[in-house]
């Protein structure tokens, strides 16, 4: 049903907007006002205005009938879902933490466990208005040049502002296999499930794993469901990712299911004590959430606490290695095995994915599958620790067994290198047709150089 006041509260939203890209002084860089972020990877400190963009968080109206939204591009995936569940859909594609924004996802790229199914956010996208370091708001639609040259490039080329996307139907609840497999067979697994949509003769609707350990492994498959049962509640005192190990089946309402690993930051959490039992006791609920972890990692980075302790114990210096990396599925056992002997961080998430698309800046061969490995932590390196030499041997690593990198953390090639792996010179094409001032900041200025 079309909300007349929620496309005028849009329009007024738009016109701020406008408005504040006009206070900025005429040839100073363009740059969002906003506090909050997903990205991990430390950026200038801005100077002057920036655009406001606090009137485009909500969801301007859903379509249960033509299974569509009209999302405005800063509404986070949870006021998304809020919008969408009541009516049985959701997004193809519902990104793990509940604060990333739809337009956050789209160009900063976002992935799940239906992206083996369902691509990535942005192929579920259908138009979007885009405001451009010009100044303008442009409607694009894919086999545009600018739509399709927006995914993985983090407001280089503009803002969306606007999205139109596919809603998929799903039931009300979520029942969980976590099946062990053993490493060697870890590849042919996934390619199975992939091409089947199955294991062991069940529907697979959702797919993602967890790696304990060089020979610990375990596949999560989710298949929806209707019938009704008890659930589990991982908001509470019992913490999801420990659930893998210890039980072979589960049942989550499907809200639950898609914030499971919201609450505890995957396992991130425990960095800040708040897995321990009596910590949960008394840490509040509302605060078991990824972004207020994501604004104590901000505090502590800010004023260099545990680098400070760990001079004072005498401790090597230690390398922040926070990185999500997407591999071809058949180098998948090869890029975990030097992982453990080049890195040795545990756990690490799984997700397998398959594009739909040719997307220029992030070029995944479509209809091939590829396995996203997240790994979040620090690793003991001494004082070159500030030179990232883990982070760079991951790079290396990544594109030498034909992956891709994803840019939303610290990355360190060189300007050549960079352009080769994301096709820095169609990048600049598109931007001089939609930003011919360069307000806007470029991606290897704002991914390499910290701008």
């Amino acid at each position: 049903m079309t909300t007349v006041s929620a496309w005028q509260r849009h329009a007024e939203a738009v016109d701020r907007l406008r408005d504040s890209y006009a206070a900025i002084p005429s040839g100073a860089p363009v740059r969002l006002a906003k506090q909050t972020s997903n990205l991990f990877r430390p950026r200038s400190e801005p100077i002057g205005p920036g655009l406001d963009v606090s009137g485009l968080t909500g969801v301007i109206e859903v379509d249960p009938v033509a299974r569509t939204a009209e999302v405005q591009g800063m509404c986070t995936y949870e006021d998304l879902v809020d919008a969408t569940l009541p009516h049985g859909l959701v997004p193809y594609v519902v990104p793990q933490l509940r604060t990333i924004t739809l337009g956050g996802a789209v160009t900063g790229l976002g992935i799940e466990s239906t992206s083996f199914r369902n691509g990535l956010p942005h192929e579920s996208v259908l138009e979007m208005d885009v405001f451009t370091g010009a100044g303008e708001v442009v409607t694009t639609r894919p086999g545009d040049d600018l739509f399709d040259t927006f995914p993985n490039s983090y407001g280089s080329l503009g803002y969306a502002t606007r999205l139109r996307i596919s809603l998929e139907r799903v039931p009300s609840y979520v029942a969980l296999r976590h099946v062990r497999v053993e490493p060697f067979l870890l590849a042919k697994t996934i390619e199975s499930i992939v091409a089947t949509g199955e294991h062991d003769g069940v529907r697979v609707d959702g797919l993602d794993g967890t790696a304990f350990a060089p020979h610990e492994v375990h596949l999560t498959l989710a298949t929806w469901q209707e019938e009704p049962g008890p659930t589990s509640d991982y908001t509470g005192q019992d913490i999801y990712y420990r659930s893998i190990r210890e039980r072979p089946t589960d049942l989550l309402t499907t809200y639950d299911y898609l914030w499971r690993w919201d609450t505890d930051w995957f396992w991130c959490s425990g960095a800040f004590g708040a897995q321990h039992p009596l910590a949960r006791r008394v840490w509040p609920r509302r605060w078991r959430r990824s972004d207020v972890y994501h604004r104590l990692v901000a505090l502590e980075r800010r004023y260099g606490v545990v680098d400070r302790l760990d001079r004072r114990a005498g401790r090597p210096q230690r390398e922040r290695v926070i990185q999500d990396v997407e591999v071809p599925v058949d180098r998948l056992t090869e890029f975990l095995t030097w992982f453990d002997e080049a890195v040795g961080m545990r756990p690490v998430w799984l997700c397998p994915l398959v594009a739909k698309a040719d997307w220029p800046t992030y070029p995944l061969e479509p209809g091939a599958t590829y396995v996203n490995v997240g790994f979040w932590g620090t690793v003991p390196v001494g004082p070159e620790a500030p030179e990232g030499p883990r982070n760079r041997a991951i790079e290396e690593k990544v594109h030498e067994l034909g992956g891709h990198k994803s840019l939303y953390s610290e990355a360190f090639y060189d300007r050549a290198t960079f352009d080769r792996l994301y096709a820095g010179e169609h990048l600049a094409a598109v931007k001089q047709a939609f930003d011919p001032d360069d307000r806007l900041t470029s991606l290897y200025d704002k991914v390499v150089r910290r701008r």
